[in-house]
């Protein structure tokens, strides 16, 4: 490192510090103008797809509760042709019920003999029949406008997969959030303003969230797609059941898809966190598997170089970003022990205190700068700054620990080798079952009222004009690989 000094001998230590500081405010400047920028994707008034007709939401999950009452009742404010609940066998009867509870003839339950996320999602896309799949967790709750923006997005027809802007729902039914939740908040106020930018820039995105995305079932129904899913190892050894969403997003990216984020009021999600220390589980697991996602698509595939440079260099962004949290308080440390070695009658060393106070004092303001957006919906949350400024130190020292740890492949909440059970081959999948008969929606969830114009074709004449021309968009695409049975 080339030292400078001056008088202060500030030069050496902070010199570097300012440099590493201009780059990240000039990048997340870069951002937060694409984020003002962008703009959803608008309804149109005669759309393609109707949520009565092309849309089935496929829920995976090993248990439910409450929130999953919630969550269930909001889907079906959103007029969906119907529900599928993956659960495994021994889950089957308190799921059932829950289904009964709410709404029998839209919401069926589907089993696996063993519970394994993957699998289950691959049971529930061999059980829809409709054009469009829903994947939500169990507690993803929808506003009413959800389904209709996101088939906004499906009007272009080389678009395979769509994601949604998320916050926060209190655990606590009085609505009072824990600061394990608020930091959750943090963190999603954050990533909407990325992938919002990212989406601007050059239409990719790091992640479609699985918390909700929506994608063409075609695309899911490939085999190659179902057994490369089902079968998928790190360093052909540890088998992954967590990072489904990861795999997905790749997989539009390897196989020519256009992928799109609708960041907007209209098709906000609301999803519960761990309101106490097991976020900090469900943060490690999450790093893991961008982890191995990123180094996937940077070094493996590098597909995203090419479709998505924008998004590309922000995982990139992301390798090094631990090191230049990190390297702030190693330089201010070595400039307090530079002050007490230094110290001579000519010179009067900095109080350590007037350092380090003045330090933490900018790093909140810089880090309250980045959370004006949240701060706007939450302002009381603004008391909440110190906790996120450790966390995001801890947070850059988990993620050097995780890198090292990637073949750990556990959940956290339970072991995933004991729970993975092998999925026969696609061709030996169960075929899809027939669809549901639609029924009226419970007396407090009103009907979206139909369009005044023109009904669209009946639903198989207008699955074979959207397969016909989807397949001679995919002639002038050789990345993508579509198979119709």
């Amino acid at each position: 490192m080339l030292y400078l000094t001056d008088d202060t001998g500030l030069l050496p230590f902070f010199l570097p510090l300012g440099i590493i500081g201009f780059y990240r405010y000039l990048w997340y400047a870069v951002k937060l103008c694409a984020w003002l920028i962008y703009q959803p994707v608008k309804p149109k008034a005669r759309p393609t797809y109707r949520s009565d007709q092309d849309v089935t939401i496929v829920v995976p999950t090993i248990d439910a509760g409450e929130e999953f009452k919630i969550a269930a009742k909001s889907w079906l404010a959103c007029n969906p042709k119907q529900i599928i609940i993956i659960t495994e066998d021994k889950m089957r009867d308190p799921l059932q019920a829950l289904a009964d509870a709410i709404d029998p003839q839209k919401i069926s339950v589907l089993t696996i003999p063993k519970a394994n996320k993957r699998n289950q999602m691959v049971a529930g896309v061999n059980a829809t029949q409709t054009e469009i799949l829903v994947f939500a967790d169990d507690d993803a709750i929808w506003k009413p406008t959800m389904l209709e923006q996101i088939l906004a997005c499906f009007e272009d027809l080389k678009m395979g997969g769509v994601g949604t802007s998320q916050t926060v729902h209190a655990v606590d039914p009085n609505g009072h959030q824990t600061v394990w939740e608020v930091i959750a908040g943090f963190r999603l106020t954050i990533r909407n303003v990325e992938v919002a930018a990212s989406t601007h820039i050059d239409g990719g995105v790091c992640c479609l969230s699985g918390r909700t995305a929506a994608y063409r079932t075609l695309i899911l129904k490939d085999p190659a797609f179902q057994y490369g899913f089902t079968h998928d190892l790190w360093l052909d050894k540890y088998p992954l059941n967590s990072g489904d969403d990861k795999f997905l997003t790749r997989w539009m990216v390897s196989h020519g898809w256009n992928t799109y984020i609708q960041v907007c009021p209209e098709a906000e999600l609301y999803s519960t966190f761990k309101n106490n220390w097991r976020f900090l589980r469900q943060v490690l697991r999450w790093t893991r598997n961008t982890w191995r996602s990123d180094i996937r698509s940077l070094f493996t595939e590098r597909y995203i170089w090419r479709r998505h440079p924008y998004v590309a260099f922000t995982m990139v962004d992301k390798i090094f970003n631990p090191i230049t949290l990190l390297s702030g308080p190693v330089l201010v440390f070595l400039y307090l022990m530079e002050q007490v070695t230094e110290k001579s009658p000519t010179k009067t060393p900095l109080p350590a205190w007037n350092i380090i106070v003045s330090y933490v004092c900018w790093l909140l303001f810089t880090r309250g700068l980045k959370l004006l957006p949240h701060f706007f919906k939450r302002p009381f949350d603004v008391i909440y700054l110190p906790a996120w400024l450790l966390f995001n130190y801890y947070f850059a020292i988990m993620k050097i620990y995780a890198l090292f740890t990637l073949h750990i492949t556990s959940w956290g909440s339970r072991n995933f080798n004991e729970d993975h059970g092998e999925l026969p081959p696609p061709t030996q999948l169960q075929q899809p079952m027939s669809p549901l008969s639609s029924s009226e929606q419970q007396q407090q969830f009103q009907e979206k009222p139909l369009p005044s114009t023109p009904q669209p074709p009946p639903p198989v004449a207008a699955t074979q004009q959207q397969r016909d021309e989807i397949a001679s968009i995919s002639q002038d695409s050789p990345q993508i690989s579509i198979k119709f049975g």
